[in-house]
């Protein structure tokens, strides 16, 4: 929330993790060193696998998914760019944190976001956080497809043009890629 005209910034703490660490890619603010379990040995207890970090929020993978491209949908539609939508950038909020015990996704960071209504800045979103589930959480294929079928259904029929171009845009992507 910000009141400019009275210089009120008012921000929100967000009980819970970034997507990018409970799928298991880390991130850059939260401890990778083992922490002292304190029973005195020097051998570090195994860390958690990410489908028990995951279902401690009372959600699958796919939900996680569907959640978050539900949630990009929802701002496109409102022609809101992000402008850098990467996992790190998207936190759930535990369910123990809430009244209603429901797992929130919350979009996070938009100091790069902006308004357009233009297809091109959307699939261009669409894009970059395709790029980053690639070099983050490796073999995510299946994961990212999923998020553009929550976007898609979430879309409706300005899918068919946001797709077009996302299709359009992967192909620049990749001829950049290959000539330097």
């Amino acid at each position: 929330m910000v009141d400019a005209v009275t210089g009120l910034l008012g921000i929100e703490w967000i009980d819970g993790r970034s997507i990018r660490f409970l799928l298991g890619g880390g991130a850059e603010d939260e401890e990778e060193l083992p922490e002292d379990d304190g029973d005195g040995d020097d051998v570090d207890e195994p860390e958690p696998e990410t489908e028990d970090l995951v279902s401690e929020y009372g959600v699958s993978k796919d939900d996680i998914m569907e959640l978050i491209g539900t949630e990009i949908a929802k701002m496109h539609l409102v022609d809101i760019v992000h402008g850098d939508l990467t996992t790190s950038n998207m936190m759930l909020r535990h369910p123990s944190s809430t009244k209603t015990s429901k797992t929130d996704l919350m979009l996070i960071d938009f100091g790069l976001s902006y308004t357009s209504t233009l297809v091109e800045d959307k699939a261009v979103d669409l894009y970059v956080l395709e790029r980053a589930f690639a070099s983050t959480h490796p073999e995510s294929e299946a994961l990212f497809a999923s998020v553009l079928k929550a976007y898609q259904t979430r879309m409706g029929s300005e899918w068919k043009a946001v797709g077009r171009r996302l299709d359009e845009v992967r192909m620049r992507g990749r001829k950049r890629s290959m000539v330097g």
